[in-house]
C-alpha cells in the first residue's frame, strides 16, 4: 500500500529515532536488559525521577522561564497500532501544527519500561505508554516522576495461542510471551494466569513460563514453535492469528465489564504522560501537545476506514520499518476504541494487578492524573475517578 498523498513530510527541524533498530542511531536506553536485572529495575526502590535530569546547565538554560513554550518537545512511542494517535498525530502534523515554533522530535519504542527509562533519564518529555508502566513510574517515584495527561486508546489485547490449546488448563508447563517485564500486557497476563491458578515469577520460572520478547521476535519464535503463546497488543496479535496461525483463547476486552469505567468492555491500553518537571516549565507547551492529540483522536473516530488504514500503514512503515496486510489492519482497528478518557476508574485494579505479579509495589497512586489542560482543550470533562486534577 503506497502512502495517501496528503501525508505531510517530516517537519523541518524535526528528528525520529527509532530505539532497538540497528539502522537508526542508538541511544544508551534503547539497550535491552536480562529479566532479573528488569525484575530489580521494576520493584527495587530509588528510581530516579525525570526532574532530575534538569540539573545538566542545557537543560536549565532550557527552562530557566517558566511557562514559556519549550525550545523542544521530545515526544515518545510505539509502533503499535494501539498507538495510532501517536502516529497519526505525528505524520500527519496535527501535534507539530499545534506546537508552533516548539521543534518536535520523536522516538519509538517497543515496550513501556524502555519508555520510562528514556523519560527517567531526561531523554525524552512525553511519551504514548501503556498505564503499568505509568503506574510503576509513579509509585517508584513517590508521585513526582510523571503525570497521565490524556487517554489515547482502549482495548486492542488478546492472549493469542497455539491451536491445540483449549483452555485455560492446557497452558501448565507452557512458555509465553509479554511485550516487556512490567508492561501492560505482562501484567495483563500474569493477573489471569493467577485467577486461573498458575504461580508465574518475574524470573521466568513457575507453572507457566513468561519470556519478556520484543513483539517482533515474538512473531518469529511463534512461527518457529518456539512459543505457546503471547499476550499482545496490536497488530501484534492479530498478525499471529493471521499469519501465523494462532487463535485466539483470550480478548481482554472480556474481563472489563464496565463496573469501573461504565464502558463495558474498554480497557486502558495507551495512555499520554508527561514528566512533571517539564509540565511545571511548559504548560503552553503540554497544551499545544494536547490540542494536537485531541485533533488525532477526532481524525481517527471520523476518518473512513480505508483512509484511516491508509495513513496508520503509512505511518507504521516509517516508525517501525514494514507496513501490514490489509486483513492485519483491518482486524487490529475492529479492537480498539480512540478515546482521550483515559479510564481512570480502572486504575487501582490496574495497581492492584501489578503488585499481585511482582512488577510493582503497593502505593497511593493519588495525583497520578492531570487532566486540568485536557478538559480544557477537549471542552469537556473527563474524569480523574478521584486519583488527581480534573
Amino acid at each position: 500500500m503506497s502512502e495517501p498523498s496528503d501525508k505531510r513530510p517530516e517537519q523541518q527541524g524535526s528528528t525520529r529515532i527509532v530505539a532497538g533498530q540497528p539502522a537508526a542511531p542508538k541511544r544508551p536506553f534503547g539497550l535491552k536488559i536480562g529479566i532479573a536485572a528488569a525484575a530489580l529495575a521494576l520493584i527495587g526502590g530509588g528510581a530516579a525521577v525525570a526532574s532530575a535530569v534538569n540539573s545538566s546547565p542545557a537543560a536549565v538554560q532550557e527552562t530557566a522561564s517558566a511557562g514559556n513554550p519549550a525550545v523542544e518537545l521530545k515526544l515518545g512511542y510505539f509502533g503499535n497500532v494501539t498507538h495510532a494517535p501517536a502516529l497519526v498525530g505525528d505524520s500527519q502534523g496535527h501535534i507539530a501544527d499545534e506546537l508552533g515554533g516548539t521543534k518536535l522530535s520523536t522516538q519509538v519504542f517497543n515496550a513501556g519500561p524502555a519508555a520510562i527509562e528514556a523519560l527517567n533519564a531526561g531523554a525524552i518529555d512525553a511519551t504514548y505508554i501503556g498505564p503499568n508502566p505509568a503506574i510503576n513510574s509513579f509509585v517508584k517515584s513517590g508521585g513526582e516522576s510523571v503525570n497521565i495527561i490524556a487517554g489515547a486508546a482502549a482495548g486492542g489485547a488478546q492472549l493469542v495461542v497455539k491451536p491445540e490449546i483449549n483452555s485455560a488448563a492446557d497452558l501448565k508447563g507452557k512458555t509465553l510471551a509479554s511485550p516487556q517485564l512490567g508492561g501492560t500486557q505482562d501484567v495483563a497476563l500474569r493477573g489471569w494466569l493467577a485467577g486461573e491458578g498458575y504461580k508465574t515469577n518475574v524470573d521466568g520460572s513457575g507453572d507457566v513460563a513468561i519470556n519478556p520478547t520484543e513483539n517482533a521476535q515474538t512473531l518469529k519464535l511463534f512461527q518457529d514453535g518456539k512459543l505457546d503463546g503471547a499476550w499482545l497488543p496490536e497488530p501484534w496479535a492479530s498478525r499471529l492469528v493471521l499469519t501465523a496461525g494462532a487463535k485466539v483463547l483470550v480478548d481482554e476486552k472480556d474481563l472489563w465489564d464496565g463496573s469501573l469505567s461504565g464502558k463495558p468492555g474498554e480497557f486502558p491500553t495507551t495512555v499520554l504522560i508527561v514528566n512533571q518537571k517539564f509540565a511545571a516549565d511548559h504548560p503552553d507547551t503540554v497544551k499545544a501537545l494536547l490540542k494536537g492529540h485531541v485533533k488525532s483522536v477526532e481524525w481517527l473516530n471520523n476518518a473512513a476506514d480505508g483512509e484511516k488504514a491508509a495513513v496508520i500503514n503509512a505511518a507504521l512503515k516509517e516508525a517501525a520499518g514494514a507496513e501490514l496486510k490489509a486483513d492485519v489492519i483491518t482486524r487490529s482497528l475492529q479492537n480498539i476504541v480512540f478515546t482521550v478518557d483515559p479510564l481512570a476508574g480502572t486504575y487501582e485494579k490496574l495497581l492492584a494487578d501489578g503488585v499481585a505479579a511482582g512488577t510493582t509495589k503497593q502505593a497511593d497512586i493519588k495525583g497520578i492524573f492531570d487532566l486540568v489542560a485536557l478538559n480544557q482543550v477537549a471542552g469537556k470533562k473527563t474524569s480523574a475517578a478521584g486519583l488527581g486534577k480534573e
